[in-house]
């Protein structure tokens, strides 16, 4: 698929801009498609996708959202189904159990026959890395349960990295893309992905497995605030600090160093935290001073599944670029 913006994009974007108007937006269903729609996307809450942009494409179906469970204690909790934001940062806070899971693979198995019901020939399902958790598996057993035929793709990354994947499938969707051109544009999307962040203590990413006791044990004793990134599908230090301020300070330079090696005008950024929605804003307001050729990031709180390994006080900068470096 070319890398220029499908012309499916400005049809969607209008979509989106609907739904801000004040008046009661048109329900998606009823309104005519850019192209004939053949194929259904599904991913799970990982990918963080904006609210706004969840609710104009799940009503007739082209987009669901699997939520990932999360236990605080002994209650489990669904992303998107509860609002568990308060509780998970209490518990956090505390230092109370928090633990997540996969999916279930009757849940992605009830949504590829959503899909199915509804008329499409194929399904695009993109999930978090396969090094970070199960839920590409729980995709692909649901998958050989069901007629429709289903093209699960690890995204090796997380966040608004596999999101931006999801609305490129979305757009490639939209354009009348079949199934394998869908998934192939998805991937072009996160290919172009970067992720980098800084936590203040790396205490929730061991316990959850998600980075080694060694490196865990490094920043305990001696204070270390190391930048992590996603490589390869897994969380790798990157650099380490010495302090909380230079931590943030040097995610700002290698954030900036990203987007300048890219070509002009293409960077999209997305900013994620957890607990600390003041920290990301001024982060946000540095990066575009910095970086003034590059649109405004989007900021958001992490979805509650990355979260609960992160902790509070993360700070996460997703730097992609494509044909959605336009999104609204």
């Amino acid at each position: 698929m070319p890398e220029r913006e499908p012309p499916a994009w400005m049809w969607l974007k209008e979509r989106v801009a609907r739904l801000r108007q004040p008046a009661a937006p048109v329900p998606v269903a009823d309104e005519p498609l850019a192209a004939v729609v053949k194929t259904a996307v599904v991913t799970d809450s990982a990918a963080a996708l904006p609210a706004e942009w969840v609710s104009a494409f799940t009503a007739d179906g082209r987009l669901a959202v699997v939520p990932m469970p999360v236990m605080v204690g002994n209650e489990i909790y669904g992303e998107g189904e509860d609002d568990i934001t308060r509780t998970l940062s209490l518990a956090l806070a505390s230092g109370a159990s928090v633990k997540t899971s996969r999916p279930s693979p009757g849940q992605f198995e009830q949504a590829y026959l959503a899909a199915q019901r509804r008329g499409f020939e194929a399904v695009v399902s993109i999930h978090i890395s396969s090094e970070l958790s199960g839920t590409a598996d729980a995709a692909r057993l649901a998958a050989a349960r069901v007629t429709i035929p289903v093209e699960v793709v690890d995204s090796r990354t997380v966040g608004m990295a596999q999101g931006m994947g999801v609305q490129g499938a979305v757009v490639a969707a939209a354009a009348g893309q079949a199934a394998p051109e869908v998934r192939d544009y998805a991937q072009q999307q996160m290919d172009k992905t970067k992720v980098y962040f800084y936590v203040p203590s790396l205490e929730q990413l061991r316990r959850g497995g998600r980075i080694g006791a060694a490196a865990s044990l490094l920043g305990t004793v001696l204070s270390i605030k190391p930048i992590l990134a996603v490589d390869g599908g897994r969380i790798v230090p990157l650099e380490k600090v010495r302090s909380a301020v230079r931590a943030v300070a040097r995610l700002e330079e290698i954030v900036a160093a990203e987007v300048r090696s890219r070509p002009d005008g293409r960077s999209r950024l997305a900013v994620h935290h957890f607990g600390n929605p003041g920290e990301a804003e001024t982060l946000v307001a540095r990066l575009q001073e910095a970086l003034p050729g590059c649109p405004a990031p989007q900021i958001s709180a992490l979805p509650a599944v990355l979260a609960a390994h992160a902790g509070l006080g993360v700070l996460a900068v997703i730097v992609g670029e494509g044909s959605t470096a336009q999104e609204p």
